[in-house]
């Protein structure tokens, strides 16, 4: 039997990553690129002055166990960041995950990337099913007691910033502070920032110092430190360059004198030469020395 309609390529028949979830249904909250590059970006520019770097500790998409009676209970928070914690020097000794009754800190700030399969869960719509572990902003409101819970909505570009009140999350007006907000404890502020980032132009979160300065990543220190050097060479460059010119117009200006005082000596001893002649001819050393532009001691 003639097949009369050719099959359709898998390009136009499979699902594209719209259509598939980036996340595994049974752990919701698995990162996309976005999840990977968003928090490398916070963790680059989270330098707080008011802490030393190796007592500031940030977690990124790793288990934080926070209850030890059920000490298998966790949440895994997008970005977060403990104060006076110190940091793991010892690549053996980095950390699996972080545990709270180990580390007796609670994080100060944790961040979560709202995503379609965690936008309950993230801003606290979603109820704690029976005989199950509590929802995650039970457990950074009531159990961690997390000072600043922050939420990001990259799809709506939307920055929601919760603070601690009378132990609830009290959600904190950003609409005229242009999606910033100053932290006082860290000595920084968190705002949404329009530029390319890994290659990927968007709005993206990271961290301001208290002039309102944008604290630069990894990548654009680099690129600062090899901007000033190239500007220290080219100004070693120019400075080598005018110096040579000096050192030029110095030797041309000596070799100038060198050849001006042969001229005028060659000149002197033309007229000397000169002198006998006129003497034969019967000229005073007056009139000598008149003739030839000479003294008169130089006429004898």
């Amino acid at each position: 039997m003639l097949q009369t309609q050719h099959p359709r390529p898998p390009s136009e028949t499979m699902p594209t990553m719209y259509d598939l979830p980036s996340e595994d249904p049974e752990e919701s909250g698995l990162p996309d690129e976005f999840h990977d590059f968003q928090p490398k970006l916070l963790r680059e520019t989270c330098k707080p002055p008011t802490y030393p770097p190796n007592r500031v500790f940030i977690g990124a998409d790793i288990n934080l166990y926070y209850d030890g009676q059920h000490p298998k209970w966790y949440k895994r928070p997008d970005w977060f960041v403990a104060l006076g914690v110190s940091v793991k020097t010892q690549q053996s000794d980095l950390r699996w995950s972080y545990v709270v009754w180990q580390e007796s800190v609670s994080p100060f700030l944790v961040v979560e990337l709202l995503s379609p399969g965690t936008e309950d869960d993230d801003l606290g719509r979603s109820v704690r099913e029976i005989d199950k572990p509590p929802t995650k902003w039970e457990v950074y409101e009531r159990i961690l007691r997390v000072p600043f819970y922050v939420v990001y909505d990259r799809y709506q570009n939307h920055l929601r910033v919760f603070a601690l009140q009378g132990g609830r999350y009290q959600s904190m007006d950003l609409a005229t502070l242009g999606q910033r907000i100053w932290f006082e404890e860290l000595g920084l502020g968190l705002g949404v920032w329009q530029g390319t980032h890994n290659q990927a132009e968007g709005r993206w979160l990271r961290w301001y110092d208290a002039q309102g300065n944008w604290i630069s990543s990894e990548v654009e220190a680099r690129q600062i430190a090899e901007a000033a050097r190239q500007t220290a060479e080219a100004a070693r460059t120019s400075a080598e360059a005018e110096a040579e010119t000096e050192r030029s117009a110095r030797q041309s200006a000596e070799a100038a004198r060198q050849t001006a005082e042969a001229e005028a000596e060659t000149e002197r001893s033309a007229r000397r030469a000169a002198i006998p002649k006129l003497k034969s001819l019967g000229l005073t050393p007056a009139q000598i020395a008149e003739a030839l532009g000479l003294s008169i001691a130089e006429t004898d």
